[in-house]
C-alpha cells in the first residue's frame, strides 16, 4: 500500500512539472528588468512600483486630504466633518469609515504607548469622548474593535472573542444613534463572522441591512464571507448567495459582479485541472463582473474592487488585451482583493501587470494600440 501511494503521489508531480513545462514553452513569463525580452510597463503611463497607493482600492483625494491632516494634527473634527457630509447609504461611506478605523488602529499597533508615551490613535478615543452622540464616530470606533481584534488576536481565541463582544456591543450603540444608517450593521457583518453566528441570527442581521440599503455592494462582499466554506458556510452556499445577489441587480449596479468573488474565495489551492481560468464556471463570473463594471456609474466607489478582481481572471486566463484595458483605469492604487492578501500587495500588483503588459506585446500589442 505504501509502495501505491508513493507512485501516485511521483504521478501527480510528474503532471505538475509536465503543465509547468508546457507553460513555459512559448508561453509569457517575467524575466528580470533591463533584459532585452522585457516589457516596461512604465511605456504605458503605469506607476512605478514604490509609487503604488497601498491603502485604497481607487482614489479619494478628499479622504486623502483629511487622513493627512487628522494623523498630522490628531484632531478628529476634518473626520466627523467629512463623515457628516458624506451619504449614509453610500459605498463611500462605507469605505471611509474603514479608512479612518483602519488608520487608527495601525497608529496604535505602530505606537502602542508606554510610561510617558501617548498611544496612536488618541484622536479616535478623543472623538468618542468629546461626541459620544457622534454616528459617524461611533461607527469609526466599532469597526476599528473588530480590525483590532483580526489583527491583534487568534480567531477563536478568548482575546479574540473579548474584542469582538465589545466591537459588537459598539455596533449596537451606533445602530441607536443612527437607526437607518446600514453602516453599523455592515460592521457587525464581521463580528457575526468572527463569532460564529447561527444562520438564523445571520439572517435576521442581513434583513436589517437589505432594508437600509439592498443593494450595497461593500455588505454584500462582507455578507458572502460568512458563506464560504472556510467559515460557516460552503462553496455552493456561497455561489448560490452571490448568483442571488447578481440575478436582483438593478441596471447599472455592481452586484453583477458578485459571482466573480464567490469564485475567488473558492479557488482550488494546487490547480491541477488545465484551462481552469478558462473553464466555464470562471468564464460566465468574468462576463457578468465585465458587464457590470461597463452599465456601471463611472463614479461607483465599488468599480474599482471588481476592476483589480478582473485583472487576477483576466491576466491567469491569458486575456491579456482585457487585462491592460483594466489596468489603464485602476493603476496607481492597490488597496484591494487580491493584492491585499500578500505581504507585499505593490509587488503582487506589478507582477501581474508585468505579465499583462508582457502578453499584450507578445500578440502585437504597443501603447499606440491601447486605448485609453
Amino acid at each position: 500500500m505504501e509502495i501505491l501511494w508513493v507512485l501516485m503521489a511521483l504521478v501527480m508531480l510528474g503532471f505538475v512539472l509536465l503543465q509547468i513545462s508546457r507553460r513555459r514553452r512559448g508561453a509569457v513569463g517575467l524575466v528580470e528588468p533591463g533584459h532585452p525580452d522585457a516589457a516596461d510597463p512604465a511605456n504605458y503611463g503605469f506607476a512605478r512600483e514604490e509609487e503604488l497607493d497601498i491603502r485604497m482600492p481607487g482614489p479619494d483625494q478628499d479622504l486623502l486630504d483629511v487622513l493627512d491632516l487628522v494623523q498630522r494634527t490628531q484632531d478628529y473634527r476634518g473626520a466627523q466633518q467629512l463623515l457628516a457630509g458624506t451619504e449614509a447609504e453610500g459605498e463611500r461611506r462605507w469605505q471611509r469609515v474603514q479608512a479612518f478605523a483602519g488608520a487608527a488602529s495601525l497608529e496604535l499597533r505602530q505606537r502602542p504607548g508606554g510610561v510617558g508615551e501617548t498611544p496612536g490613535g488618541q484622536w479616535l478615543r478623543v472623538w468618542r469622548a468629546e461626541a459620544p452622540k457622534d454616528a459617524g464616530g461611533a461607527a469609526v470606533h466599532a469597526e476599528f474593535l473588530v480590525q483590532q481584534a483580526w489583527r491583534t488576536a487568534t480567531p477563536g481565541s478568548d482575546d479574540f472573542r473579548i474584542i469582538m463582544e465589545e466591537a459588537k456591543a459598539a455596533c449596537g450603540e451606533a445602530a441607536l444613534l443612527a437607526p437607518g444608517d446600514p453602516i453599523p450593521y455592515i460592521v457587525e457583518l464581521s463580528v457575526a463572522r468572527g463569532l460564529g453566528y447561527s444562520r438564523e441570527e445571520f439572517e435576521q442581521l442581513w434583513l436589517k441591512i437589505l432594508d437600509r440599503a439592498p443593494h450595497h455592494m461593500g455588505a454584500h462582499l462582507a455578507a458572502l464571507q460568512y458563506w464560504c466554506k472556510k467559515w460557516h458556510g460552503s462553496r455552493q452556499l456561497a455561489y448560490s448567495f452571490a448568483e442571488a445577489a447578481a440575478a436582483r441587480a438593478p441596471r447599472g449596479s455592481l452586484l453583477a459582479a458578485m459571482p466573480l468573488f464567490a469564485v475567488f474565495e473558492h479557488l482550488p489551492e494546487v490547480n491541477l485541472v488545465s484551462g481552469f481560468y478558462q473553464s466555464e464556471v470562471v468564464t460566465k463570473a468574468v462576463h457578468g463582473a465585465l458587464h457590470a463594471v461597463h452599465s456601471a456609474r463611472p463614479d461607483d466607489p465599488m468599480q474599482a474592487h471588481v476592476r483589480h478582481l478582473l485583472v487576477f481572471f483576466l491576466v491567469r486566463g491569458e486575456r491579456w488585451a482585457e487585462a491592460m484595458n483594466q489596468l489603464t483605469v485602476i493603476d496607481g492604487h492597490v488597496g484591494a482583493l487580491p493584492w491585499t492578501l500578500s505581504a507585499d500587495p505593490a509587488a503582487e500588483f506589478a507582477v501581474y501587470r508585468a505579465l499583462a503588459v508582457a502578453g499584450y506585446e507578445a500578440n502585437g500589442g504597443s501603447p499606440a494600440t491601447l486605448p485609453h
